[in-house]
């Protein structure tokens, strides 16, 4: 199946309305209908100032890079990204296409066990 991939890069301490923003993405876009979003917690990566972020021991929690990331249809890309300027959130994101299916034949999109019509929004594991 056809789909976009669509990347939000923040600080894992980056809050928005009282919320860690990568928990407010994934709670706006399921009450959106998107199907399924993760984040991911780096453990390194530097920005576009150029400072490297590295987890050690005694570093202080929420400098390292969070990827939220989803895997919808392109109208699904554009309505979370359509959120994310009328709340007037900065982030930087990528998108690309990308096609999408699963390794169990009986979730295979054709297979006799598949669904009659997949969601047009891949979502997560669970």
């Amino acid at each position: 199946m056809k789909a976009t991939v669509l990347r939000l890069y923040m600080h894992e301490s980056r809050r928005f309305r009282g919320m860690l923003l990568y928990e407010w993405l994934l709670e706006h876009a399921r009450k959106l209908g998107i199907h399924g979003g993760s984040a991911f917690r780096a453990v390194a990566g530097y920005g576009r100032h150029g400072v490297m972020h590295e987890q050690h021991y005694f570093e202080l929690a929420g400098e390292l890079p969070v990827v939220t990331e989803f895997i919808v249809s392109d109208a699904d890309a554009e309505r979370i990204l359509a959120l994310v300027r009328k709340e007037n959130i900065d982030l930087v994101y990528a998108c690309w296409p990308a096609e999408y299916s699963a390794t169990s034949t009986a979730l295979a999109p054709g297979s006799p066990d598949a669904p009659a019509s997949p969601s047009p929004s891949p979502g997560g594991t669970s």
